[in-house]
């Protein structure tokens, strides 16, 4: 640049014209403040400075000059230093931002870091791509009205060790997040996360799920019934679909994935945020994920990305008498009483209390509960009665040594059999 030349934005082009002009009197010091849009204070200071230093006045004095609130070197080699551990692979800016106040006491504002990222080469933005865009289903007014609730297969333990699946609550209202890691995606652990949210919430209006197996029996239609347009025959309920009935909670299965996209989309949060936080945890067995769970993340969660609801009511119903959370959440299944009174169930058999015998039993039917803490109940006519496993009859079975061995039977081979001896196989000449 040649000395004496300036380089003006276009805004102090324009404030230093309006200043020649208020300096020249062609316009007043009033005119000249509306024009530029500060107060005529301003103008005169700005006049004094442009007798002392010419048009070098409009331009502001710190340009050039690095902030005093600039963060240091030595605080952004350190924050790179402290990412560029394994553990931290993968982490955005915004994450990074939190775990470095948390963990190391560096504050660092989100954008700061992602231009530090950036030039360390930890972090590379990518082009968001425009997907195919899906309306939004408005919130239910009320928390409790409806609750989705689905389970995702992800690697969260990033090999460190067994396989875990998370099973996941939320309120559609407030986007309250219940949730717990188990080994199995089974109708059993399902329902053990359903006991504990109804003993902390309450009982929900209804759920929202997917149509998996647990929740809805698939049947089996011919094509050409399709086409006609026949209904299905009514099946009877899974064992979840049978306990919100007990329950009086409606079971909404959902259609796509789409439907049910807050939970999805929770999972997305979690598949990211929730992964990495394990892994600066060294989390690597189930017990360990399960309290992280519930001493870091679901706090976090629920204290950042919750809504309040448009209406404060809520919408859970208590626990009532009548709702024997062990009987509901277990295996039920029917069966019948034989003359004898006793049941046959799971291939053992078991008899009914002399005196729990009642008039009707012998034929009758009766509901037995396979419990979670795998105890067996046994329900006539609305009525539990005792019930003790018959153990099968032990067999005799001879000592080995008392036995005596068989002498070994050798068998001779006989003559031809002379059963064809007197049948011609020749054929009779006709007369």
């Amino acid at each position: 640049m040649d000395e004496g030349q300036l380089l003006m934005t276009q805004a102090e082009r324009d404030r230093l014209v309006a200043l020649k002009k208020a300096k020249k009197k062609l316009i007043t010091q009033k005119q000249a403040a509306e024009e530029i849009g500060i107060t005529e204070r301003q103008v005169r200071r700005l006049l004094r400075k442009l007798r002392r230093k010419g048009d070098q006045a409009v331009i502001h004095e710190l340009r050039g000059r690095e902030s005093n609130r600039k963060l240091s070197s030595e605080m952004e080699q350190r924050a790179m230093a402290i990412l560029s551990d394994p553990i931290y692979r993968g982490f955005g800016p915004t994450l990074a931002s939190e775990y470095l106040h948390k963990l190391h006491r560096i504050t660092v504002s989100k954008e700061t870091l992602r231009r530090w990222m950036t030039k360390a080469g930890l972090w590379r933005a990518g082009h968001v791509r425009v997907m195919e865009v899906h309306q939004w289903r408005p919130r239910r007014s009320r928390c409790g009205e409806l609750v989705q609730w689905d389970t995702s297969t992800h690697d969260w333990l990033e090999g460190r060790g067994e396989r875990i699946y998370l099973i996941s609550m939320i309120d559609d209202a407030t986007s309250r997040l219940f949730a717990r890691f188990v080994r199995h995606d089974t109708s059993e652990e399902n329902m053990r996360l359903l006991w504990a949210y109804l003993e902390r919430f309450g009982r929900p209006l209804a759920f929202y799920t997917d149509k998996a197996g647990m929740f809805q029996v698939s049947v089996k239609t011919k094509r050409q019934e399709k086409r006609e347009g026949r209904d299905r025959s009514e099946m009877p309920p899974t064992q979840i679909e049978r306990g919100l009935r007990e329950l009086t909670v409606v079971w909404i299965p959902a259609h796509s994935p789409q439907a049910k996209g807050r939970v999805e989309r929770q999972f997305l949060t979690a598949q990211d945020r929730l992964v990495k936080g394990l892994r600066v945890a060294g989390v690597c067995t189930i017990e360990e994920a399960n309290a992280y769970l519930e001493k870091e993340y679901l706090p976090w969660w629920n204290q950042t990305l919750t809504v309040q609801a448009a209406d404060p009511a809520d919408a859970h119903r208590p626990l009532g008498k009548e709702h024997d959370l062990a009987a509901i959440l277990s295996h039920v299944e029917s069966r019948q009483v034989t003359n004898d009174y006793t049941v046959r169930y799971d291939a053992k058999v078991y008899q009914i209390d002399r005196r729990d015998v009642r008039a009707g039993m012998r034929k009758g039917w009766v509901r037995v509960e396979k419990r979670l803490d795998a105890t067996l109940a046994v329900q006539f006519q609305g009525r539990y009665v005792r019930v003790r496993r018959c153990e099968p009859a032990l067999r005799e079975v001879a000592s080995p040594q008392t036995t005596e061995a068989k002498p070994h039977v050798t068998h001779k081979p006989k003559g031809k059999s002379g059963w064809m001896k007197n049948f011609s196989v020749r054929r009779v000449p006709c007369s």
